[in-house]
C-alpha cells in the first residue's frame, strides 16, 4: 500500500510495520540468545558478536517488549567477561577454577532464563537483577 497525498501511511498499514517490526526483533533477540548460548563452543567469538549487535540494535529496542531482553543480553556478557576474567587471573593460586565454574553456571541460567521469557512472550521485569 503507498502513502497518499500529504505523507498519510493508513492506520492499518502503519499497525502491519509495527508487527513485522515486532516480529523481526523477536526473531533477532531469539538468534542473540543462541549467540551466547554458543559461546564456550567458539572461545567466545559468537558472544562477542551478539554483544555487537546488541549495542546495534539496541535504539531499535527501545520502546518494545525486547527492549529489557537487550539489556539483560549486554550486562549478562560484561558480567560474564569480568567474572571469567577474574577466574583466569585466580587460577595462579587454584581458585581459579572453581570461579570460572560458577562464572560458566551463572552466564547459563541467565542465558536459559531469558530465553524462555521470550518464548512464553513474558516481560524480564528486572533485567538489572544478577538473577
Amino acid at each position: 500500500m503507498e502513502e497518499s497525498q500529504g505523507g498519510y501511511t493508513p492506520p492499518s498499514y502503519q499497525g502491519a510495520l509495527e508487527a513485522d517490526r515486532l516480529r523481526g526483533l523477536r526473531t533477532l533477540t531469539h538468534v542473540l540468545y543462541a549467540l551466547y548460548a554458543v559461546h564456550w563452543l567458539t572461545g567466545g567469538l559468537t558472544g562477542l558478536i551478539a554483544v555487537i549487535i546488541n549495542y546495534v540494535k539496541r535504539s531499535d529496542a527501545a520502546g518494545t517488549p525486547y527492549e529489557a531482553h537487550f539489556d539483560w543480553q549486554i550486562r549478562t556478557f560484561w558480567y560474564g567477561l569480568a567474572g571469567y576474567l577474574i577466574g583466569l587471573a585466580l587460577i595462579i593460586v587454584l581458585i581459579g577454577v572453581p570461579v570460572l565454574w560458577a562464572v560458566g553456571i551463572w552466564m547459563l541460567y541467565r542465558i536459559i532464563k531469558g530465553w524462555l521469557y521470550l518464548y512464553d512472550n513474558k516481560p524480564l521485569l528486572t533485567p538489572r537483577a544478577w538473577f
